[in-house]
């Protein structure tokens, strides 16, 4: 039996400032992140860039990005994105550059891949 669709796996999902390509197709991360800091709140939000990474799996796929506030419920910010993977040995990396949200006031938030 041969499955026309394997649901893939997420690889890793990193979060950073910016991303550079090089000559050779490689990506090159700038100041991936654990956390923001500031001193005062409301905090406006530039740009991030989320960066995940997709193996193991066969078929189209979309994928869902969320931030997420520290309810865990408000969304602060969405995004969707087609990928293919046409064998479980190929992997599929997408770049999401995400902005122009708030948050409203320290604390922990959340991305949702």
């Amino acid at each position: 039996m041969n499955p026309s669709r394997i649901l893939p796996d997420l690889q890793c999902s990193l979060v950073c400032d910016g991303i550079r390509q090089e000559a050779s197709g490689n990506l090159i991360l700038l100041g991936v992140m654990d956390r923001i800091l500031s001193m005062q709140y409301p905090l406006q939000v530039g740009q991030l860039f989320i960066v995940n990474r997709w193996t193991a799996g066969k078929g189209q796929f979309t994928q869902v990005v969320r931030v997420l506030g520290s309810d865990q419920t408000t969304v602060l910010h969405k995004s969707e994105s087609k990928l293919s993977l046409p064998d479980p040995i190929a992997t599929a990396t997408n770049v999401h550059g995400v902005g122009g949200f708030t948050l409203p006031q320290p604390g922990p938030y959340w991305i949702e891949v």
